[in-house]
């Protein structure tokens, strides 16, 4: 959104926008409400490639995940990406994006190929896109986006906001459990024997994003509702002086809200966090977690 804020007692312009991937899974009324604007990471499911127009209600895409479908996912595409900043660039306004992890999509370079070429095409119109790598995913990408929108909105400008965000992307701490160990394996995070036998026990991993934008095992517990308890307690552990700074906490889930929920209340009760976004896991993420993922994201001294 572009328009007038304040800042130091005086109204300044905003002259950037902010920009991310569909990967950040936050919700549409928040998009709307800043008017932002998303690059689209298509999937395939079945005979058919969904993004853009055509899209597959959330919990329709959960459900045939269920009855055994298995879904693909492609990269921001860099014709769509360049389309999305001169879109901007020809109005004058600059870009800051935010990118999904380089580390789990090959979005982020194709986002950086294609700014540098129209950084060279635009350096004198005084315009430019600044893209980050967040190292993040799903609402914790949603996370660096919301409180780089909050910064933006305080008077901040493109390289203060970026500068933020490069010096602080590593205090937005994931923590995640799944509910099937196969679709790890799918992706290459768990070996076939883990998986098989870590579902035959019933034991439920828990995983972190670590700082090189990695999926990482660091846990694993036996039950359903241990391994949600035991996002709260990596949570407490990892705060450290971000303890009394949290104002808002972040939950995604893959179509379990009741879970996401159950999350929320043991925060508010062990921290008096009383702010929640609660959103559920788009099918670009979720076409490797599954359904039946809660993931948790907050700040922290370290991931």
């Amino acid at each position: 959104m572009i328009g007038l804020y304040r800042r130091k007692g005086e109204y300044i312009m905003s002259s950037f926008v902010i920009t991310t991937d569909s990967t950040s899974d936050l919700p549409e009324s928040y998009l709307k409400e800043k008017d932002m604007k998303e690059a689209l990471l298509s999937y395939s499911l079945g005979d058919k490639i969904y993004g853009g127009e055509e899209k597959l209600d959330v919990k329709e895409f959960y459900d045939m995940m269920r009855n055994g479908q298995m879904p693909t996912t492609q990269a921001a595409n860099p014709e769509e990406l360049k389309e999305l900043f001169q879109s901007y660039l020809d109005k004058g306004i600059s870009v800051l994006h935010l990118s999904f992890s380089s580390a789990l999509s090959s979005s982020y370079g194709n986002a950086v190929l294609v700014s540098r070429e129209l950084n060279e095409d635009y350096a004198e119109k005084g315009v430019k896109v600044i893209v980050v790598d967040t190292l993040a995913a799903s609402l914790g990408e949603g996370l660096v986006v919301y409180k780089a929108q909050q910064m933006k909105e305080a008077g901040e400008t493109l390289d203060e906001t970026a500068k933020w965000v490069e010096e602080h992307k590593l205090n937005l701490c994931h923590q995640f459990t799944v509910d099937d160990l196969f679709h790890l394996y799918r992706g290459g995070r768990v070996s076939r024997l883990t998986a098989v036998a870590g579902s035959l026990i019933k034991v439920k991993p828990v995983l972190h994003v670590d700082d090189e934008g990695r999926l990482i095992p660091i846990g694993k517990v036996r039950g359903r509702k241990k391994s949600l308890i035991a996002l709260v307690d990596n949570m407490e552990r990892t705060m450290g002086s971000y303890r009394d700074k949290n104002d808002i906490v972040f939950i995604s889930h893959g179509d379990c809200e009741e879970d996401a929920e159950y999350v929320a209340s043991l925060i508010k009760e062990r921290f008096g966090i009383e702010k929640f976004l609660i959103s559920t896991i788009g099918p670009t993420i979720g076409a490797h977690s599954g359904p039946g993922t809660v993931a948790l994201f907050f700040m922290g001294d370290k991931r």
